[in-house]
């Protein structure tokens, strides 16, 4: 029984930290395009890496989150950094989670009026209540959430990317680099290290907020799991991208795209999952800013968590693509910061008790 109930928890944890990552524009094929089938074929040496990078950073950040029994991420920073770069890296990640809960809220408005034709109003509010919802419940609200919507959205980006791969006859042949189109880094090797740092905010707060709640070696398996399972859809993704290569590359969302030969009903739903990775990268933002502010599970976790939300609609009728230009940026260079340190962390004297 307790067998069982540590692989459920295990599993999880791989579902938190993979919905954590796997938002819009992973679940659209939008950053995928951008960091990996640019590449052509080389982009799949990227997502190898980057599938390195997801399984030992989980496994790490859950290692050092169990034993150091952690509550929120500005524990695990200061155990990274020491307590003045850690400060700044607060500073920080105080302004992205609540940014980020902005930009969240945004898109799913985007969403509701570019899928459906309904008014942004709309898709915002449903986003803001099912995240109050699921903080109410608190951390087992928010495992349990992301156990189902992120299966479901694995599995379904799983089937359209082996339908989309089946219909164009196959795996992809090598293609070459085309070089006029626009890339985010000069080559593949560097465009995977700033996909994984740009990647890696949220997951951290998220995961360092169960360090108190999971045994050791069930969170070690947990974040591994879950980097796998990243970087596995990744690449079924990639190489369905590659399927369609190079006439992806002009393409706003990828993964609509290829689609189209897994017929209009699962198109439909596509379009639904992008909205639910929006809202598990919503509840993500809030959680680990309620965690930070208000440690535990009280009555004062839901009152940050719940306030941030409420507070953030005003700004979310902001332009979408105006948001994301402004904050993006800033979640990349703080994340290769994190990124540094985390990649140094065992070659450390960590003092872990």
């Amino acid at each position: 029984m307790r067998r069982n109930k540590n692989s459920l928890l295990l599993f999880k944890i791989a579902m938190v930290y993979a919905g954590t990552v796997i938002g819009a524009g992973f679940a659209s094929g939008q950053e995928l395009m951008q960091f990996f089938m640019v590449f052509g074929s080389k982009g799949l040496w990227g997502i190898a890496l980057a599938t390195v990078l997801f399984v030992y950073l989980g496994a790490l950040i859950m290692l050092l989150a169990t034993k150091l029994r952690t509550a929120n991420y500005i524990e695990l920073l200061q155990c990274l950094m020491g307590k003045r770069a850690a400060g700044l890296m607060d500073l920080l990640t105080l302004i992205m989670l609540p940014g980020g809960l902005v930009v969240m809220l945004a898109g799913s408005g985007a969403v509701f009026a570019e899928q459906l034709g309904l008014p942004n109003w709309q898709g915002t509010m449903l986003a803001v209540l099912i995240t109050c919802i699921v903080l109410i419940k608190g951390l087992q609200g928010i495992l349990n959430f992301n156990l189902v919507f992120v299966t479901l959205k694995i599995l379904v980006l799983a089937v359209v990317s082996f339908l989309a791969i089946h219909h164009q006859g196959g795996l992809p042949r090598p293609f070459p680099e085309l070089l006029e189109y626009k890339r985010v880094a000069a080559n593949w090797g560097w465009s995977s290290i700033l996909y994984v740092s740009y990647n890696m905010i949220v997951p951290v707060a998220l995961l360092s907020s169960l360090g108190r709640t999971v045994p050791f070696k069930t969170g070690i398996a947990g974040g591994a799991l879950g980097g796998l399972i990243l970087g596995v859809t990744a690449g079924l993704i990639t190489l369905a991208g590659l399927s369609f290569y190079p006439s992806v590359l002009n393409c706003q969302v990828p993964v609509l795209f290829i689609s189209r030969s897994a017929g209009f009903v699962l198109q439909l739903v596509l379009g639904l999952l992008i909205w639910i990775a929006i809202l598990t990268t919503t509840i993500a933002d809030a959680h680990g800013l309620a965690s930070r502010l208000a440690p535990g599970e009280g009555m004062g976790y839901k009152v940050v968590g719940i306030g941030a939300t409420l507070i953030s609609i005003p700004l979310a009728g902001l332009n979408f693509n105006f948001l994301v230009r402004l904050l993006y940026p800033l979640f990349g260079y703080a994340g290769l910061i994190l990124l540094l340190a985390l990649l140094i962390a065992p070659f450390r004297k960590l003092r872990i008790n």
